[in-house]
């Protein structure tokens, strides 16, 4: 997996992807992360990026020209055989999920993500070279370099090899359309909370059926939308659901 990134903040964007587990995955060759200074391909001394808005209106529009120039500076090396997509990153865009990033993920061997600032970005740029837009939810930030990371991050964790096991995030919330179990560490007793007995039994099937239990009522009361969403179709599902709605009864009194 490649991702490039539009933006005029390369360093602070790179700096991010370079650390900690996306970091070492660069270093093994599992993934490649590059920032793209649009200042860069302006064609005017003071590498204006911007200009004012036609119709009127506050602030400032990117301009489309450097936006393509350094588009098309990361298009050059696209091979037939690559699976590419443009993805601007903008509160008008389809929500981020868990499940878009399993997409992207699998279907595209290469992202170019595009990162807005001020008002937003010459339409004419959009139609002419972005496939899709995405937003982080219902709300505007300064700028799109905060989406592309989080949906870099989201995407690249999954590529093989990145994380450890499958299971590192197979297991964790959203994968399977719950949210994630609570989680222990030691000490044992900690502030006067101790780890629930059934984590430290040994016992492995208890183990699980309580996580699955644990799951479903968090997302139960945290995310009913979720929940909503959910089917139980398995002999086992049917009877642990059965034991959970007696054990919380308030949780599922409807």
């Amino acid at each position: 997996m490649r991702i490039d990134i539009l933006t005029l903040f390369p360093d602070t964007v790179g700096d991010i992807l370079c650390e900690s587990i996306l970091g070492r995955a660069q270093e093994r060759g599992l993934i490649r992360i590059n920032t793209w200074q649009i200042r860069d391909y302006t064609t005017n001394r003071q590498n204006q990026v911007d200009d004012y808005p036609y119709g009127g209106g506050h602030g400032a529009i990117m301009q489309a020209d450097p936006l393509y120039r350094c588009w098309a500076q990361v298009c050059q090396d696209i091979t037939e055989f690559e699976r590419v997509r443009t993805i601007y990153l903008s509160p008008c865009g389809v929500t981020f999920c868990q499940d878009e990033a399993r997409r992207l993920q699998r279907s595209y061997d290469r992202l170019i993500l595009v990162c807005g600032h001020y008002e937003g970005i010459d339409q004419r740029f959009i139609d002419e070279c972005v496939d899709e837009e995405i937003s982080l939810g219902d709300f505007v930030l300064t700028g799109g370099e905060i989406p592309a990371l989080a949906v870099a991050d989201a995407v690249c964790r999954m590529v093989p090899g990145v994380l450890s096991d499958p299971e590192c995030f197979q297991e964790e919330s959203h994968w399977n359309g719950t949210l994630e179990y609570p989680q222990y560490s030691r000490p044992e007793t900690w502030h006067g909370r101790t780890v629930p007995e059934v984590l430290r039994s040994g016992h492995h099937a208890n183990v699980a059926k309580w996580r699955w239990k644990q799951s479903i009522l968090r997302t139960k009361r945290r995310r009913p939308d979720l929940y909503a969403r959910l089917r139980f179709d398995t002999k086992q599902e049917k009877k642990w659901m059965k034991e959970l709605r007696s054990e919380y009864p308030e949780d599922f009194s409807e």
